[in-house]
């Protein structure tokens, strides 16, 4: 962007934010936080240029579990369950989501904490809003994040995140944050984003409890599928019992039989010559973190790793 570019961006940002306070007054901003929100705020041009330069190439799901459970990802998990080992069985108790994969979540959203991201995000939400792109879920955010510096959880310059609006540990979204985040510490601030993981690891637990998380459930299960199997009965919409499978030749990677942990589906996420999983109602309530199925498998496998469990082990 030329500099000319950028002062006219500015000009027409700062009239955007003008007129945005009467909307954020109907939403129950004071202006007292608006004011404080937006001092020294202004058009960023590198948010807009990562958002519009998001790579349309899409990794294939074995290239992208080699980075989401790397052995590293995997020995810092391990070290991250065992530094934070107090924490999380209190949490693992309160909400009933087991240790393991909170801290897959944390690994996968910020490298367990290292990568929080240091964009400040209301001038981030604010430059996206403005731009129009997708201007309406922008907004939404952008008053959230207002409400919670109303709510006095976390001040201006310390809410930071990703370009794209996601805070903390484990990357709340500013909706999330409002509706699903915990006070966990009793100090009275949600804090998500500070080094000490306690708010930001229980947050998470508490979203996917309200999801319906089952403990003792796993997200899934490796299986090998006989010769001859019909492929026409894999996909999310057929489910049946672990014991009805096992009578139609669907073994456990490990040639067992699955025990029953509910009603399942058969994923095939490389088609019908890769890795195919048994998948469980959990696997649907981590969709509700990200929807796309390598994640909830690269959360899903990096819990089991870090519990100790095998790598898969079907080729791709």
């Amino acid at each position: 962007m030329t500099q000319v570019q950028a002062q006219s961006a500015n000009v027409a940002f700062t009239r955007w934010i003008d007129r945005f306070r009467s909307r954020a007054r109907s939403e129950g901003i004071r202006d007292q936080v608006f004011d404080r929100a937006f001092q020294g705020v202004r058009y960023n041009a590198d948010v807009i240029q990562r958002d519009r330069n998001q790579s349309e190439f899409t990794k294939q799901i074995w290239e992208y579990l080699d980075s989401a459970v790397s052995d590293t990802r995997v020995r810092n998990g391990r070290a991250a369950l065992r530094d934070n080992g107090r924490l999380l069985a209190q949490i693992e108790d309160r909400y009933g989501v087991e240790a393991e994969v909170v801290v897959a979540v944390w690994g996968l959203e910020s490298a367990y904490g290292a990568y929080r991201g240091d964009t400040p995000i209301i001038e981030a939400l604010a430059t996206l809003a403005f731009d129009g792109r997708r201007g309406r879920f922008f907004e939404e955010q952008l008053i959230a994040a207002m409400k919670i510096v109303q709510a006095g959880d976390v001040a201006p310059r310390g809410m930071t995140g990703s370009w794209a609006g996601a805070m903390g540990h484990t990357q709340f979204i500013p909706t999330s944050y409002l509706a699903y985040a915990v006070d966990f510490t009793g100090d009275g601030k949600r804090d998500i984003w500070s080094d000490n993981p306690a708010d930001a690891l229980a947050s998470t637990a508490a979203y996917l409890k309200r999801f319906g998380w089952k403990k003792g459930q796993p997200w899934g299960v490796e299986v090998r599928l006989p010769r001859g199997f019909d492929f026409g009965q894999t996909g999310e919409r057929i489910k049946r019992s672990p014991r009805d499978w096992a009578a139609m030749g669907v073994r456990a990677a490990d040639g067992s039989v699955v025990p029953n942990h509910g009603r399942a589906s058969i994923l095939l996420p490389a088609g019908a010559q890769g890795a195919a999983f048994m998948i469980f109602d959990n696997f649907h309530v981590i969709e509700r973190y990200n929807t796309a199925d390598a994640y909830v498998i690269g959360v899903g496998h990096l819990s089991d790793r870090i519990a100790g469990r095998p790598p898969i082990k079907a080729k791709w």
